[in-house]
C-alpha cells in the first residue's frame, strides 16, 4: 500500500512541541511510524478511539492504525510514571489469534522455534517464527492454554504475512490430515496495564487471587463482571497484565481503571522508549527477516527439546550457528552526544564500520543516551569502546549489558 506523510506530519510536529525536544525525536520506531503512515479514510481504529480522543489523545498512524502516540503527559514523565506507578496502554493494534485441535501444537511447533509441547497449562513464552534460512518472520508470545488450545498474539506490522504464512502451512498440514484450526479474535480488544501498580489497582477489580499468578501465566477470568482472557506479561520490563477482551467491554474496562489514581493512559512514544531501557526487540528495528533468533540474542527461545530435531523451519541453519557461532550480535550502549537513531553506523574508534544501530533513544530513568544495534564479533563484548555516528559525528559509546533498566518481573 502506498503511505502518505502530509496529513500526519503537522501533528507530529505539534507533539513534538508538547512534549519538548528532543523527546520526539528520541523515539526509536520513528521510521516505522512513517513507514505505517495512510490516508486517514483508511487507518482501522480500535474499540476505545473514541476513548482515546476523549481523553486528550494525540492520535498518529501505525501499522494502518490510528493509535494514540501520547495523553497530556510529556513521554518521558509518561515513561517515569509507568516505572513507578501503572500505565494503561490500548494494544489492541496487535492481532490475537488461536490454533484449536489435537494437532495443534505438533503444528504449530513447525514454524515457531519454542518448546510448546513442554509449556504446562495456563503458561506461555516468547518465541519466533521463523523462515526457511532461519531468519525471523515474527517474533509472539505464545500460550498454551491446554494440549488443544494455543493462543499467540503477533505484530500488528506483521499481521497480513502472519496469517498469510500460517494460513499456507495450515493447508499443508490439514491435506496431510492433521486436526488444526486458526481462528483470529477480531471481536476482542487487548490492553496492558503495566507498573509496580498494576497488581494492587487490579486486585480490586476480580476475584482471582493474583498474588498466585506469576510472570508467563495465562487464565480466563471477569473483571468487573467481564470475562477476559489475562496474561501476566508485557513490553516495558514492569510487572504487569495484558488483557484479551471482548470489544463491547473494552470501554468499561478502560474507563474503571483510569479511574484509579495510580493508573494513567500512555501511548506509543512511552512504550517504545520502555521496551528499549528494558533492552526488548522491536520487529522491523532489531528484528527482520534476515536476522536469526541467535544473532539476535535470541538463542533461549530454541528450547532444549527442539535442539534434538531441530524440526521447524530454517532448523538446519540455526543449528549450524549455534555449532559455530555467528558473526554479527545485538548488543546494546550507552553513548554520548546526540542518540543514535536506527541505521547509525557504528565503528571502531579508529573509523572501522563494524556494525549498524537498530534502535536509539535518550532514557528518561538513566537520563543518559541508550541504543541497541548488530556488531561484528569480537565487538560485542560488554564494555568495548566504539563510536555511534550520528548526522556526521562519531559520538564515544561503550558496549552495554542489557537491559539497561532492571526488569521486575512478578515471580511471586
Amino acid at each position: 500500500m502506498r503511505r502518505s506523510v502530509s496529513k500526519v506530519l503537522p501533528q507530529l510536529l505539534r507533539s513534538h512541541a508538547a512534549v519538548g525536544s528532543p523527546a520526539l525525536q528520541q523515539i526509536g520506531f520513528k521510521l516505522q511510524l512513517l513507514r505505517g503512515f495512510a490516508d486517514d479514510a483508511n487507518l482501522k481504529k480500535t474499540a476505545l478511539y473514541d476513548f482515546h480522543v476523549a481523553h486528550g489523545g494525540k492520535m498518529v498512524p501505525f501499522a494502518g492504525w490510528s493509535m494514540p502516540i501520547q495523553y497530556k503527559d510529556s513521554i518521558m514523565d509518561s515513561t517515569k510514571w509507568c516505572r513507578e506507578h501503572a500505565s494503561l496502554f490500548d494494544v489492541a493494534h496487535m492481532c490475537g489469534l488461536s490454533l484449536t485441535g489435537k494437532d495443534a501444537v505438533a503444528f504449530l511447533e513447525g514454524l515457531v522455534t519454542g518448546d510448546i509441547a513442554g509449556l504446562a497449562d495456563g503458561t506461555g513464552s516468547l518465541s519466533v517464527f521463523t523462515n526457511e534460512k532461519g531468519g525471523i518472520i515474527d517474533d509472539t508470545v505464545i500460550t498454551k492454554v491446554s494440549a488443544d488450545d494455543i493462543y499467540l498474539v503477533v505484530n500488528a506490522g506483521c499481521r497480513e504475512k502472519d496469517l498469510e504464512h500460517i494460513g499456507k502451512h495450515l493447508s499443508a498440514a490439514k491435506a496431510k490430515g492433521m486436526d488444526a484450526t486458526m481462528t483470529v479474535h477480531d471481536d476482542r480488544g487487548l490492553l496492558a496495564l503495566q507498573g509496580p501498580s498494576a497488581m494492587p489497582v487490579l486486585q480490586k477489580m476480580t476475584q482471582h487471587d493474583l498474588s498466585k499468578f506469576y510472570f508467563g501465566m495465562f487464565a480466563k477470568f471477569d473483571i468487573k463482571g467481564v470475562p477476559c482472557w489475562v496474561t501476566r506479561t508485557g513490553y516495558t520490563g514492569e510487572d504487569g497484565f495484558e488483557l484479551s477482551i471482548p470489544n463491547d467491554g473494552m470501554n468499561q474496562i478502560a474507563e474503571a481503571l483510569v479511574a484509579d489514581p495510580e493508573v494513567r493512559l500512555s501511548g506509543l512514544g512511552p512504550r517504545d522508549s520502555l521496551r528499549l531501557e528494558a533492552g526488548l526487540c522491536l520487529y522491523g528495528n532489531d528484528l527482520e527477516q534476515h536476522i536469526t533468533p541467535i544473532e539476535a540474542g535470541l538463542a533461549w527461545t530454541v528450547g532444549k527439546r527442539r535442539r534434538e530435531r531441530f524440526d521447524f523451519l530454517g532448523g538446519e541453519v540455526i543449528k549450524q550457528q549455534l555449532a559455530d557461532g555467528v558473526p554479527i550480535r545485538r548488543v546494546g550502549f550507552i553513548s554520548a552526544g546526540a542518540p543514535a537513531r536506527q541505521h547509525s553506523d557504528i565503528t571502531t574508534p579508529e573509523g572501522e564500520v563494524i556494525g549498524e544501530v537498530t534502535s536509539g533513544a535518550f532514557s528518561p530513568c538513566l537520563k543518559k543516551n541508550i541504543a541497541m544495534g548488530y556488531v561484528k564479533k569480537p565487538y560485542d563484548k560488554a564494555g568495548t569502546e566504539v563510536k555511534l555516528v550520528v548526522r556526521g559525528k562519531a559520538n564515544d559509546a561503550v558496549v552495554t549489558k542489557m537491559p539497561f533498566v532492571k526488569t521486575t518481573y512478578y515471580r511471586g
